[in-house]
Formats: C-alpha cells, structure tokens, sequence
C-alpha cells in the first residue's frame, strides 16, 4: 500500500515519519509492518491482505502538527493520494461523533465552516485524476474540518460537563496532581500544591524503595505521606508494579528468576508498601502499563496472574483502598512495534473478565514527545477514544496527563512531537489543559483527572510540562486551571 505525500500541491521529497504505525479495521495496531518514506512515496508493507490505515504525525496550516489517521484503505498497486485520505477520515470521525453524541444544537455560527470542509473535500474527489490539485483542496478542507471537530468536541463536553456539575457529580478529588517528593519541604511548593488540588499521587518506584533485595528505604515516602497527612487531602500513590527496566531493581533484573519467583517477590514487595500505608492511602495505582511495558517478557496469562497478585496483594493489606490498573497508550500504537504486548482494550476486557479484583482503570495520556503514544493528539481524537473505552464496566481515571508549556529539544522538538494550535507557551498549555479536563470530567464514566507534575523538573516525561516553573513561580497554565477548579467547588 502507497501514499503520494504532497505539501502546497507539490509532492514533497523530505518528509520525517513521526509516530507512523499501520491499523486494522478493529484499530489494533498491525504487527511486522514497514513504513518508508522515498522520493515522494510512503510505502507500507505487511504481512496480511487485510485492509488496513495509516496514522502518522501531520502539519495542517493554522493549526499545528497531530498525529491523524487515514481510513482503511484495500492495497492497491496506484498510490493513494494521503492528504485526500487523512481529510476523508476526519470527516467521517466528525460524522460518526455527531451521531454519536446526537449532538446538533447551538452549532450555528460553525455551520459555515462544516458546509466548507465537505465542500471542499467533495472537489478535491472531483479533480482526483489532478493529484496536486486534489491535495490542494483537500489541505484546505482538512485545515476546516480539524478546527470544527476541535470546537464540536468542546462544545459537546462543555455541556455535558455543565449538567454533570449541577448534579453534583465531582467529587472533592476530581482534580489531582502527581508530586515530587524531594519538594514536599519546600512551603510554597505545597501552598501551591494544596490551592487547587484536591487529591495528591505519590510516586513510587520499586528500584529506589528496594535497592538491594530485602532492604528497604522508606525514607523518602514517609516524608512525603506525612507532610500530607497532616493536611486535609486525598492520598494516592503509586504505581507499585511498573516492569519497564527503569522501575526494576537492579537484583531482580539480575536474577535470572522465572516468573513464579517475580510474582512472589512483587507479592511481597506490594504487600509491605500497602500494609505500611494502610489506612493513610485511599487510592493505590496498582500496576501501571502491563499492557505495553514486559521488560521480563511475560506471556498473556503471565501479565492478567500478575496483575490479579497485586491487586490481591493490597486488597489483602488495605481492603477499603481504591485499587487502580492503569493503562498506557490508550490508542495502542506500540503493538504492532512491541514483542509481547495487548492492545489496550483487549486488555482491559481480559482483567475485568477474569475476575481480578479491582475498582477502576487508569489511563496516561502525556503528549508532547516523539516516542509511540505521545504524539499530540487533537480534542476530538481524546473524546473519541474515551468513548471507545467506555463499555468497558469499570470507572476511568486519567491518572497520569501533560503537555509542554514550550518546546523542548531531541524528543520534545516541536516538529517530531507535535503542537497544538501553534507553538507551545504558557498559555497555549492552559488551554490545552482546561480543554482536556473538561472533555475528560464531562464523561459519566471518568471520576478524575490528575496532572503529571506541578513543577518543571527534568525527571518528567514531558519536558517543561509543570504548572509551575523549576523556580516555583505561577505558569499562565496554573491560572487557567484555578478557575475550572473553582468553577466546580466555588458556589
């Protein structure tokens, strides 16, 4: 399967795949496909003739750079022209959406705008056989369409989130944040900290915790838990499990040990964590990305055993705690790249059908780095994929959310991970976030957002990301996200 990639109706002859990964019609990721880019050309090969698409990181004008998908295409030997076939699919997702929310009033002063981008697109059919001419057209229509579906989507969770506010549906820990421990003494750090969120996470790593095997270092969490119990905040912490090499301890990825001996140790390691904190924790992430990160490369029935034991393992020491498997890359665009790894839905479908005893999913949705699953994203594209999410008979978290408040460098480069309307900057980044928030809390499934970092620091996934700077002073993204917080408690 072909692409021809046009810029300003001129095939283009340097183009950079960022995020490129093939789907099949389930949306799952297609395992062994190549994606190159030659003279003009993205060729895709796999080893099935199923129809499949493609999804890459794309420029529209006026807008920004996200990662879009084209529809499911049959192979064919003649190109397909990929700015038509990215403009069609979103146009169907805005379709399908609509539809779905049965959403049509107070979109008036966007009719316009709509009317335009299927206009468009409908000539860009007619001058198929004029390729530069159809790629033309289509940018243009694509250019509309993306601004539309972003405000649709806004408009839809804006008023969902209304009537959700007056039933009085969030609850006071709808809002939270990830901390840093090492600034937990630090006064303002806190004060800020304390202004606008009502619950806290605690981040936890079993390789710092447990550096040689059986010997723990407590030091760093007790402080931080007893800084915050003394206030009058909602305790999480987690992940407890997290099994990409980084959150191993050395001894163990040393061992050689089988899987019945990982699961014992984890057993035991969970175990300690959640009876020496019982009763200060409400909410433990238990196990986070199982469905992505398999450093020890663990069979399916391995990863559900795995994460039954944890759940066990808190449920048996802190019964009344929350317990949360969270999931990484809600898309999953790392199963047709990753040996071992579930597609996210599958999943989830699996832990709750086997029984596991647990009480929510979490999802991390970072964006603003060129690795697979942090590519920027539009608003439509994360209201749709909550949805997607939303059988399954479970609440949601989104336990772990962020973007950049100016570009970075290497992996954060503006132009392999993405922007969102423009060049990142303070308030750029606010806008993203109270947009996000308000999308996430609008659904009748989602009990709460917590934000990845209050503060710059360079251990973040998403450099310069914090709603502080490293200095601790206010972002344009903390104010911003003060008046959605007191739009829902300020009466």
């Amino acid at each position: 399967m072909k692409f021809q990639v046009f810029k300003n109706g001129t095939v283009v002859d340097k183009f950079k795949l960022c995020g490129a990964y093939l789907f099949g019609t389930d949306g799952i990721g297609i395992r062994r496909a190549q994606i190159a880019f030659k003279n003009g050309i993205i060729e895709c090969r796999k080893a099935s003739l199923e129809t499949s698409g493609l999804a890459l990181l794309w420029p529209i004008d006026g807008f920004g750079s996200v990662l879009l998908p084209t529809t499911c295409l049959p192979e064919r030997a003649r190109p397909y022209n990929l700015n038509v076939e990215i403009a069609r699919a979103k146009l169907m997702q805005i379709l399908n959406k609509r539809e779905d929310w049965s959403f049509f009033d107070g979109l008036e002063d966007l009719a316009g705008i709509s009317e335009e981008a299927h206009r468009l697109f409908i000539r860009a059919i007619q001058n198929i056989s004029d390729e530069a001419e159809a790629s033309r057209l289509a940018d243009e229509s694509l250019r509309k369409s993306v601004m539309f579906s972003e405000e649709l989507a806004v408009r839809q969770a804006k008023s969902a989130f209304v009537a959700k506010s007056r039933s009085h549906s969030f609850g006071r820990g709808c809002l939270g944040c990830r901390v840093d421990p090492a600034r937990m003494g630090d006064a303002v750090y806190v004060e800020r900290l304390l202004e606008l969120f009502g619950s806290v996470t605690v981040p936890l790593n079993w390789a710092q915790i447990e550096p040689k095997k059986g010997l723990y270092d407590f030091s760093t969490v007790d402080a931080c838990i007893n800084m915050l119990a003394r206030r009058k905040v909602s305790i999480g912490a987690g992940p407890l499990l997290r099994f990409s090499k980084q959150h191993l301890p050395k001894w163990l990825l040393k061992s050689g040990a089988g899987f019945e001996k990982i699961r014992e140790m984890a057993y035991e390691f969970v175990s300690k964590m959640a009876s020496r904190y019982a009763g200060i924790i409400r909410t433990w992430c238990v196990v986070s990305g199982l469905n992505a990160l398999n450093h020890f490369g663990f069979k399916f029935e391995q990863i559900l055993e795995m994460t039954r034991a944890a759940n066990m393992a808190v449920k048996a020491a802190a019964d009344r705690a929350t317990k949360i498997v969270e999931v990484s890359s809600p898309w999953g665009e790392y199963y047709g790249a990753t040996p071992g790894s579930i597609p996210p839905l599958v999943y989830m479908d699996m832990v709750v059908q086997s029984g596991i005893n647990f009480d929510a999913f979490g999802l991390k949705m970072c964006f603003g780095k060129n690795q697979l699953g942090s590519h920027v994203r539009d608003m439509m594209q994360i209201s749709s994929i909550l949805d997607y999410l939303s059988p399954i008979a479970k609440p949601l978290y989104v336990t772990d959310a962020a973007v950049p408040s100016k570009n970075g460098d290497g992996l954060h480069e503006a132009a392999v991970a993405g922007i969102w309307h423009g060049e990142w900057d303070e308030r750029r980044q606010g806008e993203w976030i109270e947009q996000f928030c308000t999308i996430a809390l609008s659904k009748p499934f989602v009990d709460g957002v917590t934000y990845s970092n209050l503060a710059d620091n360079e251990q973040s996934t998403i450099a310069n990301s914090g709603l502080l700077t490293a200095r601790l002073e206010t972002k344009e993204s903390f104010r911003m996200l003060k008046k959605l917080h007191d739009s829902i408690f300020v009466r």
